[in-house]
């Protein structure tokens, strides 16, 4: 009879893991499993900012690299299983803080808005968000021997947030 229990349990308990959508850390829900290589090549961009496609794209590499097992390479020609095409539509400042003694703003929102598509080898998208929105504060400062520009920080910061979203959307299935 408690044989019989535990058999039961086990039973129960094997349908609730597999019909919950459970799947191993590291495989891919939007990608097939003869998926090997990932080719992340240079986003695209529609926007002035200097250099920011390649920190989003690095930031995307380096985040498929450490949560997963695909060969990852930057060169979409390379042969790679499936292919990650990213395009930097937007990005806009917006002063958030005004300092009324030096008469300019001393914090600043910066937004990017990023289009990805994801592709088979045979062309045939696997995977497509054409409106991820991200956004990162930085702080400005008017002390000439101190200064440091923030900016480029917040990008890095926005960079990686983006990055940890794309690459959960893609393992978790979201």
């Amino acid at each position: 009879m408690i044989r019989c229990f535990q058999a039961v349990a086990l039973a129960i308990s094997l349908a609730v893991v597999t019909g919950c959508g459970y799947h191993p850390l590291g495989s891919a829900a939007h990608l097939p499993q003869e998926v090997r290589t990932l080719a992340v090549p240079v986003f695209a961009t529609r926007i002035d900012g200097y250099h920011a496609e390649t920190v989003m794209t690095d930031a995307v590499i380096r985040e498929f690299a450490a949560r997963t097992r695909f060969r990852v390479t930057p060169d979409a020609s390379a042969g790679a299983d499936a292919v990650l095409h990213g395009t930097i539509l937007k990005e806009s400042v917006t002063p958030l803080t005004y300092n009324a003694s030096t008469q300019e703003s001393s914090s600043f929102l910066v937004t990017m808005v990023v289009s990805v598509t994801l592709n088979g080898q045979d062309g045939r998208v696997l995977y497509e968000n054409k409106n991820y929105v991200f956004r990162q504060q930085y702080q400005s400062t008017t002390d000439l021997p101190t200064f440091l520009e923030e900016s480029p920080a917040a990008l890095d910061r926005l960079s990686r947030d983006f990055a940890r979203a794309l690459v959960a959307d893609l393992l978790e299935g979201f």
